[in-house]
Order: structure tokens, then sequence, then C-alpha cells
């Protein structure tokens, strides 16, 4: 599991190696699809299958958790000013 807090746009990106769980603890988020928008509020939840492109968005601060395995580089297989290099254990 890890815990983040988004605003604003992410950058579109796909996890070839594993599926990434979204769930939104406080506010709300979209997740943009190249085929559409999921809307998700507090304690809704979507899987974005590997391999699909998405893009998280968040117009006001949200506090969400993903599944997924720790070895998951977060903007996929780009590395840009978005990459995590290393995560805060709490």
């Amino acid at each position: 599991m890890k815990l983040g807090k988004i605003k604003g746009e992410y950058i579109w990106h796909s996890h070839t190696e594993a599926d990434e769980i979204f769930i939104v603890h406080k506010g709300e988020m979209k997740i943009e699809l190249r085929s559409g928008t999921i809307e998700l509020s507090e304690g809704e939840m979507y899987v974005v299958d590997r391999g699909l492109e998405h893009k998280p968005v968040a117009d006001e601060l949200c506090e969400i958790i993903m599944i997924e395995r720790d070895d998951v580089i977060n903007t996929g297989k780009d590395v840009n000013e978005f990459t995590k290099k290393k995560l805060d254990w709490v």
C-alpha cells in the first residue's frame, strides 16, 4: 500500500507489470483513461488494469491509497520530474 496526496494533473503513464488500485481516502479525484474518465469520491476505488494508460487528476487536494507492488515505478517506464526515486516509509 502506498499513501499519497495529489492536486492537479499527473502525467499519462502505464504499468506493464502490474494492476494499480486507487482508493480515495479524502476528497475527490478523476482517473482519465484514453476511453473516458472515471470519477471517484471518498471511499470509492478503481482498478487500472496493467498496461492501461491513465492520468490521475484532482482539482483540490485529495488523499489516496494505492495498492500496487512495491517495485512499481509511479511514472511507469518514463523517468521525469514526477518520478519518486525514494519512498518515505511511515
